[in-house]
């Protein structure tokens, strides 16, 4: 028996199976069919939601994975995953890689010469297109919704590509600045591979182009997929070499100072005090650059967010006093900033939760929670979600009180679409 099969058996759709654990139904699809398998902290949920122990869902993957090869076999005059659009966008992603990287190979005259010939009626600012993606994105309530366009600008992307249209550094740019947009799209809706593949190739086109501040801002994006899967250590590494990078950029940028307050997160969940406050007092000191040291699309930290990702570590520590303080500051911050992040103020809410359940207070937790769930809600975040999930996990005996039980039940009923 495969994971479909017992999928099927215990009555679930492939829909509301990835409902139950907060993942894409391609995802599912992709374990069923053996082409990937779950990422650690997916293991666990899965196993439980088919009622199987870990070694059994290991046998379950691995019968999927053979049942996998023997279709790919028989349907060889078949492309591989052809309805899958998270395979679709990747191939894409993969041709843009290629042809960009053959770009960077180019005499310096035949590049040139790419510019001279850029035709009338081709679209050749796909910075400003993709400035305004992020923009959408930003002031989205549901990120998932801008996937689309952005498929669109990468189908854009690749025309110019297979035309010759504007210069290599012009497309290179545009195509890493393009990968981290999608990869946030992805993260937000709890698809990690997705993330990820998207963050390095990111990377990669960045390093082509010498893109040192976009290059980066990629590896920082990748540390986040690390901490969400508290590989802290792995982050620390990644937001160490960034923090390098940014210092061959632009020294008028705040990308260094981003990667420094993503560090002191990393630093707070490894339980390092002094670390993690140096780390912070680095990322404070971009209240001494200009005001045009972000770009609002794939750089945004202004210092705008210091207050709750001080608070956010202070929870991680331990020093709740301090943490409540800070969090209660940031949360006025939040109802109050124009064009509001849903899930900064879903994160400062979670974070003040998870305050009361280590306090035992029941009704600190239900405030604060009642609220994130509804922002959860309205908003598709699958980021929210998942801060939700992992305060659930942190109830403990105050699960016993009917109004947090009830919470929870709430919140194991949240899916992303």
């Amino acid at each position: 028996m495969g994971l479909a099969e017992r999928r099927r058996a215990l009555g679930y759709s492939q829909e509301k199976l990835a409902q139950s654990l907060g993942v894409d139904r391609t995802t599912v699809g992709r374990w069923e069919g053996g082409r990937i398998s779950p990422q650690p902290l997916q293991r666990r949920g899965l196993a439980a939601a088919l009622e199987v122990s870990l070694h059994e869902l290991d046998a379950l993957l691995a019968q999927s994975r053979t049942i996998g090869r023997e279709a790919a076999g028989q349907l060889s005059s078949e492309p591989p995953n052809a309805g899958d659009p998270d395979e679709m966008i990747r191939r894409e992603f993969l041709r843009i890689l290629t042809v960009s990287g053959a770009l960077t190979a180019l005499p310096v005259d035949e590049a040139e010469a790419l510019d001279q010939g850029t035709r009338s009626g081709v679209p050749a600012d796909f910075a400003r297109m993709n400035d305004h993606l992020w923009r959408v994105y930003q002031l989205s309530r549901s990120k998932g919704s801008v996937y689309p366009v952005v498929r669109d600008q990468i189908g854009t992307l690749n025309e110019a590509l297979a035309g010759q249209h504007g210069s290599a550094r012009t497309l290179l740019n545009a195509a890493a600045d393009l990968f981290q947009l999608a990869g946030e799209v992805a993260f937000d809706g709890n698809r990690y591979s997705e993330a990820a593949a998207s963050y390095t190739l990111a990377a990669s086109v960045s390093k082509d182009a010498q893109a040192y501040d976009l290059w980066a801002c990629a590896l920082v994006r990748h540390a986040y997929v690390d901490m969400s899967e508290q590989r802290y250590r792995s982050a620390a590494q990644l937001l160490g070499a960034a923090e390098r990078l940014a210092g061959r950029g632009d020294k008028n940028l705040s990308t260094r100072h981003w990667a420094a307050s993503v560090q002191a997160e990393t630093y707070a969940a490894l339980g390092d005090l002094d670390a993690c406050e140096r780390a912070m007092s680095r990322a404070e000191a971009v209240r001494d650059l200009a005001s045009d040291s972000v770009n609002g699309g794939w750089l945004r930290f202004d210092g705008a967010r210091l207050a709750e990702e001080r608070g956010s570590c202070y929870v991680k520590l331990g020093r709740l006093d301090l943490a409540e303080d800070t969090l209660t500051r940031a949360l006025e911050q939040t109802a109050l900033s124009p064009g509001q992040s849903y899930r900064r103020r879903g994160a400062v809410l979670t974070d003040l939760a998870a305050i009361g359940a280590r306090r035992r207070d029941p009704e600190q937790v239900v405030a604060y929670g009642k609220e994130a769930i509804a922002l959860a809600r309205s908003s598709g975040s699958g980021y929210v979600v998942r801060r939700l999930r992992k305060l659930h996990g942190e109830f403990g005996p105050l699960s016993r009180d009917h109004r947090v039980a009830e919470l929870g039940a709430d919140i194991a009923a949240l899916s992303t679409p």
